[in-house]
């Protein structure tokens, strides 16, 4: 997806821009693609959250426990889309986050998902490569 997360306050805010491979039919975007977006920017704010709170100088790897997405309207794709996520609840090991999309300066879709850290041996430990603090592709 080439996402770029970035840390702004107390969100994980994420602008990106649909491409035609995106869209579910002319002019809007993919539900799937929402969701995926979702899971990788949730993600990564559970990511960053849980370093911060632990003060580590680098995230540790992640991975989906649940999440669950409201469509509230449909997406269209011809402009920018922009994701907010935020850490709802949390403990030393795992993130509750909530998380809007918007278009148009309107919200599309909402999502709420559960975050946990694994440890070496896990099949996703060390997933990610080159990774800078506050900032993951």
């Amino acid at each position: 997806m080439r996402i770029k997360s970035r840390v702004e306050g107390d969100e994980v805010v994420l602008d990106w821009t649909p491409e035609p491979h995106h869209e579910a039919f002319s002019g809007f975007v993919n539900g799937g693609i929402i969701g995926v977006l979702f899971d990788c920017h949730c993600n990564w704010a559970a990511a960053y959250h849980l370093m911060q709170r632990a003060g580590d100088a680098t995230p540790p790897f992640t991975v989906t426990a649940d999440y669950a997405v409201k469509m509230r309207r449909p997406t269209p794709s011809g402009g920018p889309l922009r994701l907010r996520a935020r850490v709802v609840e949390s403990t030393d090991d795992r993130a509750v986050v909530e998380a809007t999309l918007e278009a148009g300066g309107v919200e599309r879709a909402s999502c709420r998902g559960t975050f946990v850290a694994v440890k070496p041996g896990h099949p996703a430990y060390a997933r990610w490569q080159g990774h800078a603090e506050g900032e993951r592709r």
